[in-house]
């Protein structure tokens, strides 16, 4: 933020610098608000959706009619798992090595780099997900509190204020935030379209830096997320080779953010960037030192609530900035003291990457196959906590103010807390994310009997083109209502006989 000094002038109360809105009081005392200006797609489905589920959130028993939350990528599937480890373990839960506490030790004050025998774990955790084809330098891990601390550190590293990353399209709508508020580095879209499956091209990717350069902004790199959030795919070897040739002729950096990799619950199976540098033998080269990844236990292990990222980088310079800023957002003692007695347990680190992924690939059958019920095609996916959904054929037109539309009528009419594909930049209007692994069976069956129920109620209604449909577009079909509610109650009926 620029402060002024003077006077505002008469009537002056706000005004904008690099992507701020600046709202400023002046009474008695002079105070400033930054306020953040999301895009219009954003603003909507992470928060006006957020707070009307907040404001009436589902509940089986307290609230079944409520909006289910299908818009939160959180892992919920195999905390059974985790809970049985601890019950087995309470050393660990209760801070004690051989049944002696260790509370003051870990109380105290501690190094910033963390503690070795969580780093040496977590390397260990990272290397096994990606079936230990790779090999991870503990001291070269910079830990962070979570992902969102991890990619900003590395804004800070990487770039200055004004320089440019570019990103494949459609991508995670937070990035908005974590990429770009503190740092002020922009970012330029590479735009990828579902003709080939959302794929990375070479013309893609050049097109999003000469855009870059007609901007006068100056690349510092590229950003992907592999898995991708939103399409819950993996990038393929193609892509990989790709990216890292683009890097290579334009001298600047790739960030691999990697923390899905282990949620791959099908066919292709994960290909860590680092991978791909091993077979090209770019090892000790200034492109090796160019590539870094981000990764966290917030979607593996199904511990957001820890704040526990890392980043991981072969350059030393990197490695040794990101450590001193670290010091902003450290990972508690107490955390990391579990965390190196869970992952350093491999029987149990083993035993839990099978089963979570074999829950989440019966889970995301479960919602391919409702949605497919109800008309509803996905992108083949393979990986994440999420689908990337096609309701283009539900449209009122081929726009995004239609797609707001119908993303309305989906939270408030349905009860489906789902995000739009304008949140995540996608330039087709008619595409949704939809999160699967945070509810129950139940409430997921629930789930796509409403959706169900809303597509039949469409296509008993006039055609979208006809002029009294647009007439009427804002008004809730009186026949489509009474199905809906009827679904609901239908649904709370039988909780007992589905289980």
């Amino acid at each position: 933020m620029e402060v002024r000094d003077g006077p505002l002038q008469s009537g002056e109360n706000t005004w904008t610098r690099a992507g701020l809105k600046v709202q400023v009081w002046v009474g008695s005392v002079t105070t400033f608000a930054i306020v953040p200006r999301f895009p219009v797609g954003m603003a909507l489905s992470f928060s006006a959706n957020h707070k009307e589920y907040e404001k009436n959130p589902y509940d089986e028993d307290r609230n079944p009619t409520g909006i289910i939350q299908m818009g939160l990528a959180e892992n919920q599937l195999s905390f059974d798992l985790l809970e049985s480890w601890l019950a087995e373990n309470p050393d660990a839960s209760g801070f004690k090595r051989n049944g002696e506490s260790i509370f003051r030790e870990l109380a105290l004050f501690q190094d910033y780099h963390g503690l070795p025998a969580f780093k040496k774990a977590l390397a260990q955790f990272m290397e096994e997900i990606r079936g230990n084809k790779v090999t991870f330098d503990s001291n070269k891990l910079v830990l962070t509190a979570g992902a969102t601390s991890a990619n900003e550190t590395l804004m800070f590293c990487l770039a200055d204020r004004g320089d440019a990353f570019l990103l494949p399209t459609p991508y995670y709508p937070g990035f908005d935030r974590d990429l770009k508020w503190r740092t002020r580095v922009e970012i330029v879209p590479i735009q990828c379209k579902s003709s080939n499956n959302f794929q990375i091209t070479e013309n893609a990717l050049e097109e999003a830096y000469q855009l870059a350069r007609k901007q006068n902004l100056r690349v510092k790199g590229v950003l992907v997320t592999n898995p991708s959030n939103p399409l819950g795919t993996t990038l393929s070897r193609q892509e990989l080779n790709l990216l890292v040739s683009f890097i290579t002729a334009k001298g600047i950096h790739l960030i691999s953010d990697e923390i899905y990799s282990g949620t791959v619950f099908n066919s292709p199976s994960f290909v860590s960037v680092m991978e791909v540098l091993f077979e090209r033998n770019l090892t000790n080269t200034e492109v090796w030192n160019r590539v870094h990844i981000v990764y966290s236990l917030s979607k593996d292990l199904g511990l957001p609530g820890f704040r526990v990222g890392a980043i991981y980088s072969n350059d030393n310079m990197v490695v040794a900035a990101a450590t001193k800023m670290s010091s902003f957002g450290l990972v508690s003692s107490q955390t990391q003291y579990l965390l190196s007695a869970m992952l350093s347990d491999k029987k149990f680190t083993k035993n839990y990457i099978h089963e979570n992924q074999r829950r989440l690939k019966k889970r995301h059958a479960m919602l391919v196959r409702g949605l497919e019920e109800a008309g509803i095609s996905c992108l083949q996916s393979n990986a994440g906590l999420f689908c990337w959904v096609n309701m283009r054929h539900l449209l009122s037109s081929t726009s995004f103010q239609a797609e707001m539309e119908l993303w309305k009528k989906i939270v408030y009419e349905v009860g489906l807390n789902i995000s739009p594909g304008s949140s995540c930049h996608c330039t087709e209007p008619g595409w949704f994310r939809v999160c699967f692994a945070n509810m129950s069976e139940e409430t997921l069956n629930l789930a796509m009997r409403r959706i169900k129920a809303f597509v039949v109620s469409r296509t008993t209604t006039k055609s979208p083109n006809s002029p009294s449909h647009h007439h009427n577009s804002n008004k809730i079909n009186p026949a489509r209502k009474s199905l809906i509610k009827w679904v609901f109650r239908l649904s709370s009926r039988d909780r007992e006989n589905e289980r």
